[in-house]
């Protein structure tokens, strides 16, 4: 398992369990939408300076280690 992994928890009692960076509100999805619009991780910081670059990251590798276990139909 990724270690940076670890910087991600679920909560049933906070923010309806989705998945977030530990110790905050920030959802992975949001860092991923953001990161997929074109927002560079500097500027992601920027925005949300009590985030790390590894927060970040984690983001990433969970979305990556989700990816293996769902497919997502994409239109021809």
């Amino acid at each position: 398992m990724n270690p940076l992994l670890n910087r991600i928890s679920i909560d049933p009692n906070i923010c309806f369990g989705k998945p977030c960076i530990k110790g905050t509100r920030i959802w992975v999805s949001l860092i991923l939408d953001y990161l997929s619009s074109g927002m560079s991780i500097d500027e992601l910081l920027e925005e949300y300076p009590h985030l790390t670059k590894e927060d970040i990251l984690a983001a990433i590798a969970y979305g990556a280690e989700m990816s293996r276990e769902r497919y997502v139909e994409i239109p021809e």
